[in-house]
């Protein structure tokens, strides 16, 4: 039985005086004592609290009771920890060294490496740092250098892989060798740092030394020699591996392949993919997303497609990236359905692109018109963790804004706000530009309006939108007062805006302002584009003044502008209108020999000239030179020629043309058809025209109430009032309601015969059902003039405007020709008068009937104003104008020689 032994308690300074004299060094008592004190049982605190010990407690002492207490390193731990906490004492670098070592050596490798930190925060250089490290190794002689292996593998942690390294050459140097496995982290911290020809020398300096590499140095010295490039010596390096004999791994392989494919070296890299199943290995799910990703950087979007279903079918989960690669690939090079399909076929596993590329590939489905198939990929993006964001929705209702459908659209935006998604200017943009170009202007005002009250600002485009869809509609007032708008809140027109407004104006006739504003985007610094010109030169073509058209041309053309056929179009058609076809040819034959592609739009304006003149020989080499050239000729091509063929009334080139247009695979459309049926019912060739009917019916057009009405009109014309109105019924019976024309057509054929009582029964019924309008009160009023009864004319007139329906000039001009026809010249001027107060602008024919009334009965100056006042107002008077007013002062010329 042991007695424990009596430790007499160091609070009594005699104690140490007695011990010295049994004692070779006091120093070795201390150490001796404070041993005791940290195995004993009694209180640190207490005992570590004597001045004598603090005051001589120094590194040193700590440095030899932590090797007395190497077989209890975590006694060791606790005396070190103590002295830290409670006295704040300064520990060596040595007495850290010493129990780094002593923790490792336990196994305690958490504590070791808690130590190994703090140590590392003194700022020591690894030089020093190692010295000390192997002093301590070498004075406790420990059982492992696996303390050295920590050190290298926490400078590796704390991102100091240069001094890692360091401290492996400074062991190697000592004899003493790191673990693969702390190597290895050394190689992965070079690679990290792009220190790539630094781990390939370490790897070279571990051979040299006898070790042998695993798997991960060779997959790190592979990755380093990827990152150079050097694909030879990767190789090697492989066959090295595995000819060595260390377990294979498929992450190097993986990592070769990704070095490959970083490379656009993708078919290399496939190659050892199919090659892996002869090593024993099998591709993973990291092989074939780099191999698809490859694929794609190759653009061999084909191939990727069949390497992601190859990977679908071994039961592997493509990454996101790799789905959304190939899908965004897919969709670039116009495979939209294989895009799609794609993304079905992953959903199964949970996986979808991301949220960007899903974004463009609902964009490419809207271009390429599978709206159905983008509101799919829409509707299923909840069950792939994806949410639709405003760039989402933005594109779906700018899509079906293009397409027309702005109901759908409208749908989104609300469905947008419910999901609390805010609106930006951008879906709002697309459904007033969308509402604007179907002339639904009241609707795209009202959604500018909502926009503003949702804090929005419209931006120069969305003004250009709503700009242009008021010119279109004529509302030229509005267009130019959202322009003042638009320039008073500071936001500058650009070139669209101005093309905008001077088309408005050219389409209005108002050229003198379509050039001031033309001259006000030079003021703007706006540079005017191809369209701006194409616009203006139409408009002054338009006009007939082709002098200022051709001008803009050879302006156009010294800024660097490239006309097209929209240019050139306009050009031929304005020379061609002024009567001058052969310049328009002229020019025509210049454009091709300057190499110059026209259409067949240029074409058609050179046709109708020709057709307008009569020379429908001209018009046909025309168009066997356009043929020739290799222009096929359009159904607006042959309807001209077949207008100028119908004003020959020559029947046997229509049905040649029809055959003609026939084997070109052309269909006339319906327009067309009715414009022949409509001339030769107006020529009285009722056979032609119905014969024109039943094959337009046999191809499948369907008459309209226009195609109707001219027949009934040429019936009507013909007295065949039976017949026309059999073909009424039959025209009810085809849901197409009669309109204005039609029954203007039986009033025509009522007044003209003289029954002007059904004339104004079926006037009445027009009445009730809504459907008079100016034509049919003009034909009433014609009638009531052919029989004489103006009095009853003029009531008519009277009751036309009291019905809210506007006369227009020719229902005062057919009373004002009757009254002046009678002589009461005095009726006639006080109508005349009554219509200029209304607005309605007198025409040619309007003023000539005053005139010949003012001639005739002698008021020859009256004439001679009304003829100052017709050319002022910028209304051309004609041969009939001065006919008149020379046989007015002819007349007053025989008067006065009678008279003398």
């Amino acid at each position: 039985m042991k007695f424990a032994r009596h430790r007499p308690h160091l609070t009594n300074p005699n104690f140490l005086r007695k011990q010295r004299t049994f004692c070779a060094s006091p120093d070795s008592q201390f150490v001796a004592c404070l041993t005791d004190i940290v195995r004993g049982n009694q209180s640190w605190r207490v005992a570590l609290n004597n001045s004598f010990i603090s005051q001589t407690l120094k590194p040193h002492h700590v440095e030899k009771v932590l090797i007395q207490t190497l077989d209890d390193s975590r006694l060791a731990l606790r005396f070190f920890n103590f002295l830290g906490l409670h006295k704040n004492f300064d520990h060596s670098t040595t007495s850290f060294c010493i129990l780094i070592h002593a923790l490792v050596q336990s196994n305690l490798y958490w504590p070791a490496s808690s130590l190994l930190q703090t140590l590392l925060l003194r700022g020591l250089n690894p030089e020093g740092l190692f010295e000390s490290f192997l002093d301590s190794y070498r004075k406790c002689n420990f059982s492992t250098t696996l303390g050295f292996d920590l050190l290298i593998q926490t400078y590796v942690q704390n991102r100091r892989e240069l001094d890692g390294l360091v401290v492996v050459r400074l062991m190697m140097d000592c004899g003493i060798l790191p673990q693969i496995r702390t190597l290895s982290g050394v190689l992965n911290g070079l690679i990290r740092i792009r220190q790539f020809r630094m781990a390939l020398h370490l790897f070279d300096e571990i051979v040299s030394s006898g070790l042998r590499p695993d798997v991960y140095v060779y997959t790190a010295v592979v990755r380093s020699l990827c990152e150079l490039k050097d694909f030879i010596r990767a190789r090697e390096v492989i066959g090295r591996m595995e000819s060595s004999g260390c377990d294979l791994s498929v992450a190097t392989y993986n990592v070769f392949i990704r070095g490959l494919c970083k490379n656009q070296r993708v078919w290399e890299a496939v190659e050892i993919k199919n090659l892996l199943s002869y090593k024993g290995l099998r591709a993973d799910v990291g092989t074939y997303c780099t191999l698809v990703l490859g694929l794609c950087k190759v653009e061999e979007f084909e191939a990727g497609e069949e390497m992601m279903n190859e990977m679908i079918e071994f039961g592997f989960v493509p990454s996101e990236a790799a789905v959304s690669n190939l899908v965004d690939g897919l969709r670039k090079k116009g495979n939209i359905g294989s895009a799609f399909d794609l993304v079905n076929k992953v959903k199964k596993f949970g996986v979808a692109p991301s949220l960007f590329v899903y974004n463009a590939l609902i964009n490419s489905m809207c271009k390429d018109g599978k709206l159905d198939e983008a509101e799919s990929l829409f509707n299923n993006m909840g069950h792939k963790g994806l949410f639709p964001n405003d760039v989402t929705y933005s594109i779906l209702i700018d899509s079906f804004c293009k397409r027309g459908k702005l109901d759908v659209a409208l749908h989104f935006l609300g469905k947008m706000t419910e999901v609390g998604i805010k609106a930006t200017v951008y879906p709002y943009s697309s459904l007033i530009s969308g509402h604007c170009k179907l002339g639904k202007l009241r609707a795209a005002k009202s959604l500018f309006d909502e926009m503003i009250a949702n804090g929005l600002k419209p931006n120069v485009v969305i003004y250009t939108s709503l700009i242009s869809g008021y010119c279109k509609e004529g509302e030229l007032h509005n267009a130019f007062r959202l322009y003042h708008e638009m320039t008073g809140k500071g936001i500058s027109p650009n070139t669209y805006t101005f093309t905008a407004l001077i088309s408005g104006l050219c389409r209005a006739n108002r050229m003198a302002e379509a050039n001031k504003l033309f001259g006000e985007m030079v003021e703007w610094n706006v540079i005017p584009n191809e369209v701006t010109y194409n616009v203006l030169i139409e408009g002054h073509c338009k006009e007939g003044n082709t002098v200022r058209a051709f001008e803009l041309l050879d302006e156009m053309v010294e800024k660097g502008l490239v006309p097209d056929t929209y240019t050139y179009r306009p050009l031929i058609s304005g020379l061609c209108s002024t009567g001058r076809v052969s310049e328009a040819r002229e020019f025509m034959n210049d454009l091709q020999g300057e190499h110059q592609k026209l259409n067949e739009m240029c074409f058609s304006a050179l046709l109708h000239g020709y057709c307008k003149e009569g020379r429908l020989d001209d018009a046909l080499d025309a168009c066997r030179e356009m043929l020739g050239r290799g222009v096929a000729m359009d159904l607006v091509c042959y309807s001209v020629l077949i207008y100028g063929i119908l004003r020959q009334q020559d029947r046997r080139s229509i049905i040649d043309l029809l055959k003609q247009m026939h084997d070109q695979g052309l269909r006339p459309d319906n327009v067309l058809y009715t414009t022949m049926i409509d001339a030769n019912a107006k020529a009285g060739n009722l056979k032609m025209a119905f014969g024109l009917w039943d094959i337009m019916v046999s191809e499948g057009c369907l008459p309209n109430v226009v195609t109707y009405t001219a027949l009934i009109n040429g019936l009507c014309k013909i007295g065949l009032m039976d017949k026309a109105e059999l073909l009424c019924r039959e025209m009810l019976a085809s849901n197409s309601l009669p309109n204005q024309n039609t029954y203007a057509c039986f009033l025509d054929y009522l007044t003209s015969e003289g029954n002007i009582e059904k004339a104004i029964q079926l006037h009445d019924v027009l009445l009730e059902g809504f459907l008079a309008n100016t034509v049919t009160y003009n034909i009433l009023i014609r009638g009531f003039c052919k029989l004489g009864r103006i009095q009853e004319a003029a009531e008519v007139l009277v009751n036309m405007i009291d019905s809210g329906i506007s006369p227009d000039c020719i229902s005062y001009s057919t009373i004002i020709y009757e009254y002046c026809r009678r002589g009461d010249l005095k009726e006639a001027i006080k109508l005349w008068e009554s219509m200029l107060n209304r607005g309605v602008n007198p025409d040619t024919v309007a003023y000539n009937f005053l005139i010949y009334g003012c001639c005739v009965t002698g008021e020859l100056t009256k004439a001679f104003e009304l003829r100052d006042d017709m050319m002022r107002r910028g209304v051309k008077p004609n041969r009939a104008t001065y006919n008149s007013l020379i046989h007015g002062t002819c007349l007053m010329s025989s008067v006065s020689s009678t008279a003398d």
